[in-house]
C-alpha cells in the first residue's frame, strides 16, 4: 500500500490487519505529539511505532482465536476440591507476554531504559488505545493492572511493596495482574450498599473477608482490590475500606470460590466471574474507612482507559470501513467514490478526531496531576523552586480532569457503539458474520458505555465535579483562552459560533447552580454532552489554528495545513449548525470536496480554501 505524507491509499489494503496501527493513525500521532514533552516524544515515537506493528500483526491475529476459544473456569478439581483454575488459550498467554513486556504498564511507573523518569500515564493510555485496535477485552486486565499499581503507589505504606513490584514488572514471569471487585447484586452502581464484611484475624495478622461480588473481571488476578466494611464502620461509602485480596498466598489458594464465568456478549479475553469470599485473607490498603476515595483514584484511570479503548475501537472500525469502501466496487466504481459513502466516512472520521482529541487532553491533565503528586512525595527529583509551581499546576489539572474524565468516558463509549454498528453495515452481510472483525467490534463496543459507570452515573458525577471541585472555573478559563487564540479567517466563523455557544453554556451552568437538585439531575446528561461539544470544538479550533500557522507539534515546523480547519469546521457545523429544510437547500458539498483530506489525511493548502459562508 501507499503511505506518504500526502495521502493514505486504503484501497490498497485487503483488511485492517497485518498493518501498523500507529503508522495508519495520524490522529493519534498528532495528539501524542501535542501532549508529550519533546524528550518524552523522542523516546516514545519508535516504541509506539513498534507496538503498533506488534498489535497489527500478532496480537490482532491472536485476538480472533481468543474470541472463539476464550478462558474457561474449572472451579473444582476431580476430587471436588476448590481449585479456582482459569484455563487460558496459548494465544492469550502469548499476547500477555508480548504486550506487558512492551512496557505498557511498567514504563508509566518505573523509569524505563533510556530515561531518568517514568513516562507519563498518557503513554500507558496511548498504548491501550493501540491495543484496542485488536482486543478491548484484553485491555481490561491491562487497565486494571495499571490502576491497582496507581493505588498502591499512592496509598500503600510499604507493606504491599512486593505486589506493587509485580504489577509494574517488565518481565512477564514476575508480573502479576490487577483487578477491582466493586459490584454486588444488591448494589450495582450504588457502591455504598456494599455488604462484604472484613474482620481482623489476630492469628493470621490480616483481615478476612466474607461476602460476594457479582461482576469480577480478571477474576483470578493476584493483585485484586476489593471494597469491604470493617465491623462497626458506618453505612454508605464513608464506611468502606480498601483491601488487596490475592488469588493465592505462598502457593495456597485464598479462601474464596470462583463460582462461574459470565456468558458475555463480547470481551471474551477477560474472564468475568462471580466471587464468593469465605474468610479470604485480605490486606488493608491505606487508611481504614477511606477506601472509596482511594478506589476513586483507580476509577479515574479506569474511566480514561475506557475512553482510550473506545477511541482505539473507533479507529479500527473506521480503518475497516475505509479499506472496505476503497476496494469494494458497486455500480462500476469503488463505493468510496459514491457521495453517500463519502459523507458517512467523513463524519466517522470527524467523530474519531473529536473523541481522540478530547480523551488525550484529559490524559494530559491526568498526567500533570500524577507527576505533581509524585514530585510532592519525593519520587521525582525536582528542583525546590519548581515544586510549588508543580503543585499549582497539579491542582488546576485535577479540578479540570474531574470534569472531563467522566465526560470522556460517557461520550466516547456511546460513539464507539454507533461507529462499530455502522462499520458492520459498510461490510454488508459479511460484517454480521463472526468470521469478520466488525462482528466482534460491535459486541465489544457494547460494554464500553457500561464499564466504570453508565452514562447516567457519569452525568451525575459531572454535577459532583462542578459542585465539589468548582470545576467550571478552570473549564471556563481554558475554553476562553483557546477561543481567544483563534484568529485565522478560515476558522473565524466557526470560532464565533462556538463563542456564542460558550456564552450560552456559561448561562446554563449558572442557571443549574440555582435550581433544585432534581432539576439539575434531570439536565445532567444534556449538560455532559454540551460540555463535550464546546470543549472539543475549542480544542480542534486551537489545533487548526496552529496547523494553519505552519506549527506541527513534535516537529521543527512545516507548511501551513488546512486539513484540521476542515475537521473543526465540520465538527462545529454538525454539532451546532442550524439549517433550513434540514440542509437540503444549503448546497453543502463538503464530503465530496474534502474527502481525501478528512478521510485520507491529505494535507490542504489554506490558499485553496474559501472562508465558509455562514449558514
Amino acid at each position: 500500500m501507499t503511505i506518504t505524507d500526502d495521502r493514505i491509499d486504503y484501497g490498497a489494503l485487503e483488511e485492517g490487519r497485518h498493518v501498523n496501527y500507529w503508522t495508519l493513525d495520524r490522529t493519534l500521532q498528532r495528539e501524542v505529539a501535542r501532549i508529550y514533552t519533546e524528550d518524552e516524544l523522542e523516546w516514545a515515537r519508535p516504541r509506539l511505532e513498534s507496538f503498533g506493528d506488534l498489535v497489527g500483526h500478532t496480537v490482532a491475529d491472536n485476538a480472533d482465536v481468543i474470541d472463539d476459544h476464550g478462558p474457561e473456569l474449572e472451579p473444582y478439581d476431580k476430587h471436588g476440591e476448590i481449585q479456582n483454575r482459569v484455563r487460558y488459550p496459548p494465544e492469550q498467554l502469548e499476547n500477555e507476554r508480548l504486550v506487558y513486556e512492551s512496557g505498557i504498564v511498567a514504563d508509566a511507573f518505573e523509569a524505563p531504559p533510556g530515561r531518568d523518569e517514568p513516562m507519563p500515564l498518557a503513554y500507558n493510555l496511548a498504548m491501550q488505545y493501540l491495543l484496542c485496535y485488536a482486543d478491548v477485552g484484553f485491555d481490561c486486565p491491562v487497565a486494571m493492572t495499571a490502576g491497582a499499581a496507581l493505588v498502591l503507589e499512592k496509598f500503600d505504606d510499604g507493606s504491599l511493596e512486593s505486589y506493587y513490584d509485580g504489577l509494574t514488572s517488565r518481565t512477564y514471569d514476575d508480573l502479576i495482574e490487577g483487578a477491582m471487585f466493586l459490584t454486588e447484586k444488591q448494589g450495582g452502581s450504588d457502591v455504598g450498599a456494599t455488604e462484604t464484611r472484613a474482620e481482623w484475624d489476630d492469628d493470621a495478622e490480616c483481615y478476612r473477608l466474607t461476602g460476594e461480588k457479582w461482576f469480577c473481571s480478571n477474576v483470578d488476578a493476584q493483585g485484586t482490590l476489593v471494597l469491604a466494611r470493617i465491623e462497626g464502620a458506618p453505612d454508605g461509602t464513608s464506611g468502606l475500606s480498601l483491601f488487596l485480596v490475592p488469588h493465592e498466598l505462598e502457593g495456597e489458594l485464598n479462601d474464596q470460590l470462583y463460582r462461574r464465568l459470565k456468558d458475555k456478549l463480547g470481551t471474551i479475553a477477560v474472564p468475568t466471574g462471580e466471587v464468593e469470599f469465605r474468610g479470604a485473607k485480605a490486606f488493608l490498603v491505606g487508611e481504614p474507612e477511606n477506601g472509596f476515595r482511594q478506589m476513586a483514584e483507580m476509577l479515574n484511570l479506569e474511566r480514561l482507559s475506557n475512553a482510550a479503548a473506545s477511541c482505539g475501537l473507533i479507529g479500527r472500525a473506521l480503518l475497516e470501513s475505509k479499506v472496505r469502501a476503497g476496494n469494494r466496487e458497486a455500480f462500476g466504481k469503488p463505493i468510496d467514490q459514491h457521495p453517500l459513502m463519502r459523507q458517512d466516512l467523513v463524519d466517522m472520521a470527524v467523530d474519531h478526531e473529536a473523541a481522540t482529541a478530547f480523551t488525550m487532553e484529559a490524559a494530559r491533565l491526568f498526567s500533570i496531576r500524577e507527576r505533581a503528586e509524585r514530585a510532592a512525595r519525593g519520587d521525582l527529583e525536582i528542583p525546590d523552586d519548581r515544586l510549588e509551581e508543580l503543585e499549582t499546576e497539579g491542582e488546576h489539572a485535577y479540578r479540570l480532569m474531574r470534569l472531563l474524565i467522566p465526560i470522556a468516558k460517557a461520550r466516547t463509549g456511546r460513539m464507539a457503539v454507533g461507529t462499530a454498528s455502522y462499520a458492520m453495515e459498510i461490510q454488508g452481510g459479511n460484517g454480521y458474520v463472526n468470521d469478520f472483525v466488525t462482528n466482534r467490534l460491535l459486541r465489544d463496543a457494547q460494554v464500553l458505555p457500561i464499564w466504570e459507570g453508565t452514562e447516567n452515573v457519569l452525568s451525575l458525577d459531572v454535577l459532583r465535579a462542578l459542585d465539589r471541585e468548582a470545576a467550571h472555573e478552570p473549564f471556563l478559563e481554558v475554553v476562553e483562552a483557546r477561543l481567544e487564540a483563534v484568529s485565522h479567517p478560515l476558522i473565524a466563523d466557526s470560532a464565533e459560533a462556538i463563542e456564542r455557544e460558550f456564552q450560552d453554556l456559561g448561562t446554563a451552568l449558572a442557571t443549574l447552580a440555582t435550581k433544585d437538585g432534581e432539576y439539575a439531575q434531570l439536565q445532567a446528561k444534556e449538560l455532559t454532552h454540551y460540555v463535550f461539544d464546546v470543549f472539543t470544538a475549542a480544542l480542534l479550533l486551537g489545533e487548526a489554528q496552529r496547523a494553519l500557522e505552519g506549527q506541527r507539534d513534535g516537529c521543527d515546523g512545516g507548511e501551513p495545513d488546512a486539513r484540521l480547519a476542515l475537521v473543526a469546521r465540520r465538527f462545529v457545523d454538525r454539532q451546532f449548525g442550524t439549517r433550513a429544510a434540514r440542509g437540503l437547500t444549503s448546497g453543502d458539498r463538503f464530503a465530496l470536496e474534502h474527502f481525501d483530506a478528512v478521510v485520507g489525511y491529505e494535507p490542504v493548502d489554506p490558499a485553496t480554501l474559501d472562508r465558509p459562508e455562514t449558514q
